[in-house]
């Protein structure tokens, strides 16, 4: 292959380079504190009702969700953290311990984890 067709590729393949656009990522916008906090009190009521736990008791204010299935009662929990972000708790006391444990499971499906 001569000079001239070397230097020619070179220079075609230099110039092709040249059309290649790098787009920027368009920035996401992060839901508030206030939206995390509705789809997590949102996703623990649901939770409970995925496993037979008839809701007896929300109070948003203290983030308290109560609820009964048969002998035993499940609480969750939900509040926003100093952090900014939100912790869910689930306790059951009753007949049927690992009740809170499927409540958890079930919250954690519905969250996409």
């Amino acid at each position: 292959m001569s000079t001239i067709s070397r230097r020619l590729i070179l220079l075609c393949a230099t110039l092709s380079l040249a059309a290649c656009v790098v787009y920027e990522p368009m920035p996401v916008a992060q839901p508030s504190l206030q939206q995390r906090y509705e789809r997590s009190w949102d996703a623990a009521t649901q939770a409970m009702l995925d496993q037979g736990v008839t809701v007896v008791a929300q109070d948003r204010a203290s983030g308290t969700i109560r609820g009964q299935r048969g002998n035993t009662t499940v609480t969750a929990i939900v509040e926003a953290r100093p952090d900014d972000r939100i912790q869910v708790t689930f306790n059951a006391k009753g007949d049927d311990g690992a009740l809170a444990q499927r409540v958890s499971d079930s919250y954690d499906r519905r969250m996409g984890r």
